[in-house]
């Protein structure tokens, strides 16, 4: 299970930085392997407040974690031929890093894995830099003789469109019926940088169709609009901001906003602290009723999703239904490091 990652404890702030600014998949940096330590020492004291402030960490793992021994508890009773199933998680800039879960499965002696992200559209920045990792670990020898598949996006799935819209549902019903169907849905993602949105990558037209989906799911019952969180640095990044369109709404008139996590398959920095608190906080300053749809964390509907999904692929990968991954028959001009036409390769031959 692939995913970014995030420090369990604020201690590790400042490791998951550095990790985080060197990789070039993700914030390509001119001379990175010198500036990317100084700007992760420069924003630590900032980052390690805001983590203090959600309780003390990041509990993206825990949920992971979680979300991993579900599914495959559901696994062993959807596709029985590949049982039993174990979860492992990789994370990219935090423990346990794709280095260490590499370690494990070569000690545990796995043959046989699906590399699934957790990033449910597609980004070179993202589920691009996880399966580069890997393909680097593997091409290290670091992982063993594993023959590989690979899910790399998943943004429109019905389990995974229902477990949301279940979510809007609920907090929906937490505003008076008269003002119900007047409230805004604000769906924010994490934003990309424009150099990459600019050079192919899908993510935004992904993230797009998910919000689509939900919303035919929702029979359109509200005004809606995608926006996007997370800008670093001066640069031009995918917007409308989320923090701008709260203050545009407030400007209108339209007091009532639901914001909804439409990236993201579990709470972690981004929505426990720039969601929660800052732009509710911001909304209500504005005198806004803003509020948030749940994450999807340990949701039932978004576990079965998780396991229809992979039992979905495991059929297909054993009838040669289809290709590893959908991104990975194309030379992907978004993966900085190694050429997607080299991973197509090294995980066709089983990652060797």
């Amino acid at each position: 299970m692939l995913n970014m990652g995030g420090p369990s404890t604020v201690p590790e702030t400042h490791d998951f930085l550095k990790n985080l600014f060197m990789d070039g998949d993700l914030i390509p940096l001119p001379f990175q392997r010198v500036l990317a330590p100084i700007i992760a020492r420069r924003r630590t004291p900032q980052i390690e407040k805001q983590y203090a402030d959600i309780g003390g960490g990041s509990p993206i793992l825990r949920y992971t974690e979680f979300q991993g021994e579900k599914m495959c508890e559901l696994l062993d009773e959807l596709h029985p031929e590949t049982a039993p199933h174990k979860n492992y998680t990789a994370f990219r800039y935090a423990n346990p890093l794709t280095t260490e879960t590499a370690r494990r499965m070569k000690e545990d002696g796995v043959r046989r894995a699906v590399a699934f992200t957790q990033y449910p559209q597609y980004s070179c920045s993202t589920t691009g830099s996880s399966l580069n990792e890997i393909f680097r670990r593997g091409r290290a020898g670091e992982i063993g003789d594993i023959e590989w598949s690979v899910i790399d996006r998943w943004g429109t799935h019905p389990g995974f469109v229902e477990a949301v819209a279940q979510n809007i549902e609920a907090t929906l019903s937490q505003y008076e019926p008269s003002k119900r169907k007047d409230v805004v849905l604000l769906f924010s993602a994490h934003s990309l940088p424009m150099s990459v949105v600019n050079r192919g990558d899908p993510y935004v037209p992904e993230v797009s169709a998910s919000v689509s989906a939900v919303m035919d799911r929702l029979g359109h019952s509200n005004p809606y609009r995608l926006v996007w969180q997370s800008q670093v640095g001066p640069s031009a990044w995918m917007g409308m901001q989320t923090g701008e369109a709260v203050k545009g709404l407030a400007r209108l008139g339209r007091k009532n906003v639901v914001l909804v996590p439409i990236a993201f398959t579990s709470d972690h920095i981004e929505t426990l602290y720039e969601i929660d608190l800052e732009y509710i906080h911001e909304g209500k300053e504005l005198g806004m009723d803003i509020r948030r749809a749940e994450s999807l964390n340990e949701s039932p509907v978004f576990i079965r999703a998780l396991a229809d999904i992979v039992t979905k692929h495991l059929k297909d990968y054993s009838a040669g239904k289809g290709p590893t991954s959908v991104q990975l028959d194309l030379r992907c001009p978004g993966c900085t490091n190694v050429t997607c036409a080299q991973q197509k390769s090294w995980f066709a031959r089983g990652g060797r």
